[in-house]
């Protein structure tokens, strides 16, 4: 029991020959390199997938500091903002005049 324990250890050099030959029985020599590239195709796409993810996630928190810069603004209502439009055409108008 012992033995048949130990064959199926990490350490063991004699797993990863019966690995091997359980994958090669399995899937045969021809499909082997289409399956490394699916592999390597998806772990790809996997750290692509991460690295977008915290893209995404330091914009928004870029967005949201960027908002509260903002805020300030956003409180000011249109018709104030018309008045001040009106205020700096009027001064406009009388410094061409002079």
């Amino acid at each position: 029991m012992m033995s048949l324990a130990m064959l199926f250890l990490p350490e063991n050099p004699m797993i990863w020959v019966f690995i091997i030959a359980v994958i090669f029985l399995l899937f045969g020599g021809s499909k082997l390199p289409q399956l490394a590239k699916a592999l390597g195709q998806s772990k790809r796409s996997f750290k692509e997938g991460l690295e977008e993810s915290e893209e995404k996630e330091q914009e928004k928190t870029l967005g949201e500091a960027s908002a509260a810069k903002k805020d300030p603004l956003a409180t000011i209502d249109d018709e104030t903002l018309f008045e001040e439009a009106r205020r700096r055409e009027r001064l406009q108008a009388s410094g061409e005049k002079k």
